[in-house]
Formats: structure tokens, sequence, C-alpha cells
């Protein structure tokens, strides 16, 4: 955790740094201006994550966070170029602290789902890795001279789980889950991200559940929906 955090004040400050300044005009004069400019080409991404549509009994504890990055390729579609198309490919790790025990039966191998009311447990938590490309219509206030503008993109995101781990632990007692056949691995969400310079408000829904149908408990579907809550850094 204290890795985390410790990343995430090396990115801010980096961010704020290099990310998005503008360069004073009396520096660059024999510089031309680009009116052929493409804006955000990169980002880094810092997000709360939250877990909704979750059975009756399985409720979120400790932290739960996202780290992503990746590369928009920006294709501006009008002469301002400040309307645009972004479309990429990025990477997604995400954790995920809650009450939901995720095993399997020894003889069958089949997943097994249930809540941990009344059990001691030191830790219980799932990470996810995933490869996602996002699809974004961009509005923004930029002009060739300055990187410092407004911003609105909206789009989709799609992904694939390609890595879970649920990890499980109590006192002599560990349980590690990595092959979830009730997994919905290929991952569709829609995003929201808006702000001013280095820093965006960024939200995400995912607009299918984590597990399908087959994930039980007591006859309850697992589901389980990702709503993520954070800030996008760009840079060109």
């Amino acid at each position: 955790m204290k890795q985390f955090f410790l990343f995430f004040g090396i990115c801010m400050y980096a961010s704020l740094g290099y990310g998005q300044d503008s360069i004073p005009v009396n520096q660059e004069v024999s510089k031309e201006l680009d009116y052929r400019y493409r804006e955000d080409q990169f980002y880094v991404g810092f997000t709360f994550n939250l877990l909704w549509n979750t059975p009756q009994e399985v409720n979120q504890s400790g932290f739960s966070g996202g780290f992503h990055l990746g590369y928009t390729r920006d294709m501006p579609i009008n002469k301002r170029r400040n309307l645009a198309v972004g479309l990429g490919l990025g990477y997604s790790i995400n954790t995920y602290g809650q009450d939901l025990f995720i095993g399997e039966e020894e003889t069958t191998e089949q997943s097994i789902f249930d809540d941990l009311n009344g059990v001691v447990f030191d830790k219980n938590r799932f990470t996810t890795h995933l490869v996602e490309s996002p699809l974004e219509f961009r509005w923004r206030t930029s002009v060739p001279d300055t990187h410092k503008f407004w911003r609105i993109y909206t789009g989709l995101r799609v992904g694939y789980l390609y890595y879970f781990n649920s990890n499980f632990e109590q006192p002599g007692n560990r349980v590690r889950q990595t092959e979830i056949d009730e997994l919905n691995r290929w991952r569709v969400g829609a995003t929201f991200t808006f702000g001013w310079n280095t820093f965006n408000f960024h939200f995400y829904y995912s607009l299918n559940p984590l597990f399908n149908s087959d994930a039980l408990i007591d006859d309850e579907t697992v589901g389980l929906n990702v709503a993520k809550i954070g800030l996008m850094f760009y840079i060109l």
C-alpha cells in the first residue's frame, strides 16, 4: 500500500511539472505554431473502485483502488481541432477489498461463492489485470500555443481480464484462486472525464457484471458491477 501512494505522489509531481504546462512565447519565438497538433496522447489514472449490484450479504471492506495507463491516438474531426475521436490501448490493475469468499470444491474443482458474515479473517480481496482499448469522443478548448484548456471526454472502454487473483487469509488458513470459470473476462464500461489542465475527474461504470449467471450464493447471482472514480492525467 505504501508503494502505491509513493508512486501516486511521484506521478502527481511529474504531471504537475511537465504534463500540461504552456511554453512561454518569448522562449519559442522562432518556432512556428503547429496547426495540426494532437492532444492528450498518453494517460495515467488513479481511481477508487466501488462494487455495485452485490449480493445482499456481501459488502466492501478495506481499500479498493486502481491504476491505469495507456496511449490514445487523438484524431481531430473538425478544422478547429477542438473535436476529436480517440482510440487507444492501455493497461489497468485493480484491487477490491470485500467479504465475498471464492473457493473451489476439492473433488470437482467447481467454484464456491459465499459471504463471510460471522467469519474471522485477516484479508479478503481480489485483484484484476486488464488490457483495455478506450474509444472516446473528445471536446476541448485547446489552441496551438497552449496546453491549458478545458476538456470533456466520453465513450466506451473495452477490455480483456487476463489475470484474476482472489486471496483469502485467516489464522492458519489461506485460500488463493486464479482460475474462475464464472468470470466475464470481456469487460465493457462507459467512461466520462472532465477537467482543466492537469487535473481531470474520471468516472467509469462497467456495463456487464464481473461474474456470469453461474456464480451463485444461495440461488442469488453474485454479479458485481464496477464503478471507478478518480483522477486522470494526460501527457502529449
